[in-house]
């Protein structure tokens, strides 16, 4: 993801592994307004409440010029909506930032982004083409490496394994140091069982912050694989104390 505030990853790396998000939107979602000023509706009566395109229509009707639309904001916007998991509005509001803005950069995070919510919904088609959308707009661009290790992991759930093993590397070889980068190269050398150069990628990982309970999965995961079971168990331990702080910490949160 982008240098925004992001939701975190799911439980199981290997069967639902997805990119680093962050560690989450705090509770309440203070600045976000489900109905902000740029996408309210002239006529409430002429929409259906329930029609969840309806922001996005309205704003095609309009034919809104770029300047009467702050992109910046139309991100946030998505972001907020990613983090309660309306991913569709998420998709659009991304788009249109993208659509509306004359900044390669905030184009290419925005692209990224709408990759991403595509990607919750499991839509790997529609991710695969935003993320190349991404990298198309803005070479060496602010967000070109968290393009790459998007587009690594949506190929490899589109079935594109050597495509997605060779974005994951440019991923890395476009910023050493996003931790997400590593991860991710990491998470797809396990899967093609090659566990030294996944157990270096995952200590990159670490080493740059990534202090997630994935990554220590993974690292486990690589371990077992080397014979090396009392340093994997001692990095089981690892993880699963992490869990249970993020665990803790969502209770308390409640």
């Amino acid at each position: 993801m982008t240098d925004r505030e992001e939701p975190e990853p799911p439980e199981d790396p290997v069967a639902d592994h997805q990119f680093s998000e962050g560690e989450g939107f705090d509770e309440p979602y203070e600045a976000f307004d489900l109905d902000p000023p740029e996408l309210s509706v002239d006529d409430p009566s002429s929409v259906d409440p329930v029609d969840s395109r309806v922001v996005s229509d309205s704003l095609d009707e309009r034919v809104v010029q770029n300047e009467d639309v702050d992109a910046d904001e139309l991100v946030d916007v998505g972001l907020s909506y990613l983090g309660i998991n309306r991913h569709e509005q998420a998709a659009d509001a991304f788009e249109r930032a993208a659509r509306f803005t004359d900044d390669e950069d905030l184009e290419q995070e925005a692209w990224v982004n709408k990759g991403i919510a595509h990607g919750q919904m499991e839509e790997w088609d529609e991710a695969v083409g935003a993320h190349r959308e991404a990298i198309f707009v803005a070479e060496d661009g602010d967000f070109e490496a968290e393009a790459h290790t998007n587009l690594a992991y949506s190929l490899w759930e589109f079935g594109e394994d050597e495509e997605a093993y060779y974005h994951a590397e440019k991923a890395v070889r476009s910023n050493d140091r996003l931790p997400q980068a590593w991860y991710n190269l990491g998470f797809i050398e396990n899967e093609r069982e090659r566990h030294e150069q996944a157990l270096d990628a995952l200590d990159n990982a670490i080493r740059l912050g990534f202090q997630q309970a994935d990554v220590y999965e993974e690292k486990q995961r690589a371990l077992e694989a080397l014979g090396r079971d009392e340093e994997a168990q001692a990095v089981a331990e690892q993880a699963e104390e992490i869990r249970e702080a993020q665990e803790q910490d969502l209770v308390e949160r409640e």
